[in-house]
Order: C-alpha cells, then sequence, then structure tokens
C-alpha cells in the first residue's frame, strides 16, 4: 500500500544502521477514491507502530509510484507485515489496485543530507 504524502517530504531519520521497505508499484485506474482513503488509513496505523521511523512517497502521472518506509529493525518490519488492518490492505491491493509491484527491503548502512555531505571541490 502507497501511503500518501505526510507534511515532512523527506523523512527525518535517525542515524544508521536502520531499515528501508522499497514498495514499487504501478497502480491501476480503478477505485481512486477508495485507494487514497486506504493509503491514508495506513500511514496513521503504520505511524503508530513500534519501531517506524518514517516515510517517503510519490507517484507519478503513469500511475509508477514509489513509497520507502524507514524502521528500526526487521523485527518492525515483520511486525507491520502482520498487523491485521494491514494483511487486509494488502489483500484489497493485490485484487483491486495494483497492476504491479516490487518490494524490497534493504539495511541503510550510510545516509547524508544537503547539509552533512561533503561539499566536492570545496
Amino acid at each position: 500500500m502507497s501511503l500518501p504524502p505526510s507534511s515532512e517530504p523527506i523523512a527525518q531519520t535517525p542515524e544508521p544502521p536502520y531499515f528501508a521497505v522499497i514498495f514499487t508499484s504501478l497502480r491501476t485506474e480503478t477505485d481512486e477514491s477508495g485507494y487514497a482513503a486506504m493509503a491514508a488509513e495506513m500511514d496513521a496505523l503504520a505511524r503508530r507502530q513500534p519501531g517506524f521511523l518514517g516515510v517517503e512517497s510519490t507517484r507519478g502521472v503513469d500511475r509508477l509510484g514509489i513509497t520507502v518506509s524507514y524502521w528500526a529493525s526487521e523485527e518492525a518490519i515483520l511486525a507491520w507485515k502482520r498487523v491485521a488492518d494491514h494483511l487486509g490492505a494488502q489483500r484489497i491491493g493485490r485484487e483491486r489496485w495494483y497492476a504491479n509491484y516490487t518490494l524490497r527491503v534493504a539495511r541503510v548502512e550510510r545516509s547524508y543530507t544537503m547539509s552533512t555531505s561533503p561539499r566536492i571541490g570545496l
């Protein structure tokens, strides 16, 4: 389930290591309002889960979307995966809202921001 953008477009994560769940999806043209409502519900639910650190999400006019959620541990990711309401949203997503998707889990080892990255050429 792709989550809607938060008030902060770039997640404020702690110092690594932590984990990223990268959800790349291609939306169908079906039930836009139902999808938006479910995405908002899942966003609110994810934010209440232990170990949730933040989320970034975008979707293009071509219906391709990428949502990256950040988690403190693999255990937190697995716990989120098993939340009953999230399982229901996943089922509906496969049946109705997604033409295709890929989910990847990665460990973040390094992180830089515009203000903390080394300045090249100075």
